[in-house]
């Protein structure tokens, strides 16, 4: 992830320009890989939520041989858009 990366989440309750921040688990800078939690602590990704969207419809067929039960269910993923806006360090080099 990086800045102005647009991803989808999981649907969140805020509403849409709201500033979102995140703690990263894992941090990649320069090729040297951050997945301390005591080092992490200094890293912070604030995002910019930008609406709701939806998934793939997913369609489940349940079906009993010689019973005569069909049953014909689909889901649809609700998800919120979000803008990466920044990735910052607070820590001193």
């Amino acid at each position: 992830m990086s800045v102005d990366d647009v991803l989808n989440i999981d649907r969140v309750s805020d509403e849409t320009g709201a500033t979102l921040k995140w703690e990263p688990l894992l941090v990649v800078d320069d090729g040297k890989v951050i997945s301390d939690s005591s080092e992490l602590g200094g890293y912070s990704v604030t995002a910019e939520v930008l609406g709701e969207t939806k998934g793939p419809k997913i369609n489940i067929v349940k079906f009993k041989n010689k019973t005569g039960y069909k049953k014909r269910l689909g889901h649809r993923q609700k998800y919120t858009q979000v803008r990466v806006t920044g990735i910052a360090s607070n820590t001193n080099k």
